[in-house]
């Protein structure tokens, strides 16, 4: 009597069987049961029982595939001998599903915010039995199959049970556990082979070039700040100063063969660092996994994995937590804009198109060589979002930096006409990609209360930072790009030319409240042959610095958070090269170790002075004194925080040309201290000012009704506090 069809044994042999669940296992057989068990190698099979050892025959015909009856439904090991070895298992397919139909309801509707939980790889106890639950939305797929060295990548031994419509495929292998490499093997929809995928929720990755997943115990959720002290520091009135860092290169151990720092050394080491520094946040360039170096994280395959080029996912949340323990906020750089067309990544995931776009007019970035997010696909949409939560409550991060904004609002971005397909209404408006940002906004910052988002967006899209019930994208900054540029392109010219520009230096307040910004000074800025932030600077080597120390202060003074790149603290004089460590020697020159301390007093007046932070987002918070001197390339400004706050007068001399007796205008009579003076001699300046002081005079001046005569040092910001 056959105890299995001879079509269905030889699609097990072959590994082409998509329900092995239905023929493996114990199944009922007339008034018994039937236990068939696929074991390649095995040259006798026997089913170890509470009542006895039962023999299972092999399968004429059909090598590694054995059958046998039981009276009953019992539990059972299975013992396999062959080549002269011996050995006991857990038979995969004696274990039922781990999902349940509330999983399968939310994932069927892309409503499942807590997707890491159920796809990925789990260690659990299962029915009795320690292993790993893995799951994989693969809905075209005829066959998924988990692949590894321990059942020597061979596609056959652990085909997965497919979970009705979710698309979603899983399976429990017993003894299975941390550490183990996996990927998975998937037959197409027309029974092709498709390359073997790393896991799209995996938490953890070989080291590259190795692409396999890593199954990985993630740390309990994290207990980050308290929501209200977590609002407070990520609020629009808080001073926020955030230092932009790439881990593979702000520091490195050059005695130890030039490797980069792991998370651990990073938890001491940078955020040390950048507590001393004055900085209110640390803003990480991306660390889900990524298989390309060069593109700095920007590529991501790994969307659920810490990258392990600096340790596991334990050690990346000990950097977390120490951020937190040293009173900083941790920003992720978050891309879901795109993501590389690697053949192990989520391209032609199951065979087909499921997480990109099927026509390349939609689905490809012509500039990164990159596929592009269906965003219109409600289980895509599931996928990020749900990765939003992952970073913010799974591990702690204070907030998410989304990139490349812009080239996910537009259809046609960086697009020529006749290569891009409009939207249902003929616009160029990607409203599928709208509706995504609106929604992440809302769960990321409904699930995990306090957080910030940061849009990098370059264009001049209405309402990124406003609430998505008042029609805008829902999120809680925006970079200011056409400042960062505007006032670069400023700098950059020689100051003979600079009063032909200088409306480039007071544009900026003419939209400065149309959203919630952040001044950035970036990654980008210093790459690709832009030259460093000290190499943009015109003039002698004196000239530049005291360039740079002015431009900052402007900056600082300037309505809007900040943000820095590593390394521009110290004015590095090369551009960024991400495979070295920044030029900390460059510290052993004073003119170096001025502008780090610099830098280091701008953040602490920034934060001590509410008037500079307080109303960085509100016309009531600044206030022009002269915006309109471009003959002497002099900016005055004063800014003001919340009532009983004192007011900062800022003027700037953008010339290398001292100006004594220059009359200023005051919003308040009394003396005013010199609280800060870029061209003080610890910065490396001439120690020209105001003596720590000045006290204003009754003459109107302005438009205010008292004034000083300050002395403006060349090349210089100075900044004065009432009282």
């Amino acid at each position: 009597m056959e105890l299995i069809g001879r079509a269905e044994a030889e699609a097990i042999a072959a590994g082409r069987h998509g329900e092995p669940f239905k023929a493996l296992g114990i199944h009922p057989w007339g008034k018994g049961q039937v236990l068939r068990a696929f074991i390649p190698g095995a040259e006798r099979v026997t089913a170890l029982t509470e009542a006895g050892e039962v023999a299972l025959p092999q399968v004429a015909g059909v090598p590694g595939l054995f059958a046998g009856l039981l009276a009953e439904r019992v539990s059972y090991r299975l013992r396999a001998e062959g080549h002269g070895a011996a050995w006991e298992l857990d038979d995969p397919y004696r274990f039922g599903p781990v999902l349940g139909e509330m999983d399968e309801h939310l994932m069927a509707e892309g409503r499942h915010m807590r997707l890491w939980q159920r796809l990925g790889a789990h260690e659990i106890t299962h029915e009795g039995v320690a292993g790993t639950h893995f799951a994989v939305w693969a809905p075209n797929a005829q066959r998924v199959s988990v692949v590894g060295d321990f059942n020597f990548w061979d596609a056959r031994r652990a085909v997965m049970r497919k979970r009705g419509a979710t698309g979603v495929w899983e399976i429990f292998l017993p003894g299975i556990g941390e550490g183990t490499v996996y990927k998975y093997d998937l037959l197409g929809p027309d029974g092709a082979p498709v390359s073997q995928k790393a896991d799209p929720v995996g938490f953890g990755s070989e080291h590259p070039p190795a692409t396999g997943s890593v199954v990985r115990r993630l740390p309990p959720p994290s207990q980050p700040p308290l929501p209200l002290s977590r609002a407070a520091a990520n609020s629009i009135d808080a001073p926020i100063s955030i230092y932009e860092v790439h881990l593979g290169s702000w520091r490195r151990k050059v005695e130890d063969g030039n490797r980069r720092l792991s998370y651990t050394e990073l938890a001491v080491e940078l955020v040390g660092y950048a507590k001393d520094m004055g900085f209110t946040h640390i803003e990480l360039l991306p660390i889900s996994e990524f298989p390309f170096d060069g593109s700095w994280g920007y590529q991501p395959v790994g969307m659920f994995a810490p990258t392990i080029r600096h340790g596991t996912p334990a050690e990346f949340r000990a950097l977390v937590d120490a951020t937190h323990d040293a009173g900083l906020g941790l920003i992720l750089d978050w891309v879901p804009g795109h993501f590389p067309s690697d053949a192990h990544g989520l391209g032609q995931f199951d065979g087909t198109p499921i997480y990109e776009h099927a026509d390349p007019k939609e689905g490809f970035h012509r500039d990164w060589n990159t596929l592009i997010y269906n965003y219109g696909r409600r289980e895509v949409r599931n996928y990020l979002i749900a990765n939003a939560v992952y970073w913010l409550a799974q591990y702690g991060a204070d907030g998410l930096r989304v990139d490349a904004v812009a080239s996910m609002l537009y259809r046609d971005y960086s697009r020529p006409q006749g290569e891009w397909v409009p939207n249902i209404h003929g616009g160029r408006e990607n409203l599928e990609a709208i509706e995504f940002l609106r929604e992440m906004n809302i769960a990321t910052y409904e699930r995990v209360p306090g957080i910030m988002t940061v849009a990098e967006e370059s264009t001049s899209f209405p309402g990124v930072s406003r609430p998505v019930h008042e029609g805008g994208l829902g999120f809680g900054f925006k970079w200011n790009m056409g400042w960062m540029n505007d006032t670069l392109d400023y700098m950059q010219r020689e100051p003979v030319y600079r009063k032909w520009h200088h409306n480039q230096m007071t544009f900026g307040m003419s939209y400065a409240w149309s959203e919630n910004f952040i001044l950035p000074i970036s990654h980008d800025e210093v790459v690709h042959g832009k030259g460093s932030m000290l190499g943009k600077m015109p003039g002698t080597a004196w000239e530049k610095f005291a360039n740079l120390r002015a431009y900052y202060a402007y900056m600082w003074a300037h309505p809007g958070k900040k943000l820095l790149f590593m390394g521009q603290e110290f004015a590095q004089g090369r551009e960024w090269n991400h495979d070295i460590s920044l030029d900390w020697h460059l510290l052993d020159d004073p003119a170096h170790a001025g502008v780090q301390r610099l830098v280091r007093d701008l953040n602490r007046v920034y934060r001590e002075l509410p008037a500079l932070h307080v109303n960085d987002t509100r016309p009531e918070g600044f206030g022009w004194l002269d915006a309109d001197n471009a003959e002497q390339s002099i900016f005055a400004f004063s800014r003001h925080g919340a009532v009983g706050d004192d007011p900062v007068v800022v003027v700037a001399n953008f010339t290398p040309m001292e100006r004594t007796g220059f009359r200023v205008g005051f919003p308040e009579d009394g003396t005013w201290s010199e609280v800060l003076n870029t061209d003080a001699g610890t910065y490396g300046g001439g120690d020209r000012g105001n003596m720590g002081g000045i006290t204003t005079e009754e003459v109107p001046w302005h438009g205010q009704g008292h004034s000083a005569l300050l002395t403006l040092p060349p090349l210089s910001v100075v900044m004065f506090r009432r009282g």
